[in-house]
């Protein structure tokens, strides 16, 4: 929201919101059914509400949910002129036997990360902090080095990305009792999101190498002087959805992902013994 106020642009916020709250319902095998939403603000900018209201409209249908409505609240002196809130709420549905909640998973199973498009919606104080105190740029300096002829705003505001269309083909297709496990990569990074869906006795091994950081991610980590522990727990660092299953079952799974679009798909690591640990190699 900060980055939007900077740069006034308004129509990615309500993707963001959307695909958040879809990929999260995504995570136990659901399908998003209807979406609500909530803004305020001191007053009314109708243009402003247009660019979010087409945004979160874009990724509805985009995700095949219906937007049956939501909560617009004007409250004077409360926010500051030129800023407003968003939030929002999604219902969804799965079948009990479909439901993913990871207690199926064991040791030696592999984990397939799905490439994310940047922070997605994480991590924003600490890379507003770089950005703008630490490295003193604003929103409309180039970051060439990152990706030429992209500004700090392109690279910050771009959305988080939607995993329905991708997974959802797999999730209703016979391959898809083989997916024991998905986590959305949110706040927290790996290394708090995965834990969360592993049974007792479960902990994963997470191989660096397997993938290449966004560019993104490693200006932030030398701008800021960021450790390795703090850029893992805060950043997706290139990683937006982390499904698991048998080691017999991943090319089949590649293979259906691929199918729906998605060939960057990569291995990152496996599951262990251990207490619900993520430790990386």
């Amino acid at each position: 929201l900060k980055l939007a106020f900077l740069t006034n642009r308004h129509d990615t916020i309500g993707q963001c919101l959307v695909n958040h709250c879809t990929n999260d319902i995504l995570a136990v095998g659901a399908r998003p059914l209807f979406f609500l939403d909530y803004f305020a603000a001191g007053k009314l900018d109708v243009d402003v509400f247009e660019e979010v209201v087409s945004g979160l409209a874009k990724a509805c249908k985009e995700n095949d949910c219906a937007l049956i409505g939501g909560e617009t609240a004007e409250m004077p002196g409360f926010y500051r002129d030129g800023e407003y809130d968003l939030a929002g709420f999604v219902v969804g549905l799965v079948d009990r036997s479909r439901l993913i909640d990871g207690q199926q998973i064991e040791t030696g199973d592999v984990l397939v990360g799905l490439p994310s498009a940047g922070l997605h919606t994480n991590g924003y104080s600490l890379a507003r902090r770089i950005v703008f105190d630490i490295a003193g740029l604003s929103v409309d300096s180039e970051l060439g080095n990152i990706e030429p002829g992209a500004t700090v705003g392109d690279i910050l505001l771009r959305p988080h990305r939607g995993y329905l269309s991708t997974i959802a083909p797999l999730l209703r297709s016979a391959s898809g009792r083989a997916v024991r496990g998905l986590a959305h990569i949110t706040g927290g990074g790996l290394t708090e999101n995965i834990p969360r869906i592993l049974p007792a006795g479960r902990s994963v091994l997470i191989e660096r190498a397997a993938w290449v950081v966004p560019p993104i991610f490693r200006y932030l980590q030398q701008t800021g002087d960021v450790s390795d522990r703090d850029m893992f727990r805060t950043f997706n660092m290139g990683i937006g959805m982390v499904l698991v299953c048998a080691p017999a079952d991943v090319d089949d799974v590649q293979a259906r992902i691929s199918e729906a679009g998605e060939s960057n798909t990569v291995i990152i690591g496996r599951v262990t013994d251990g207490d619900g640990q993520v430790e990386y190699a």
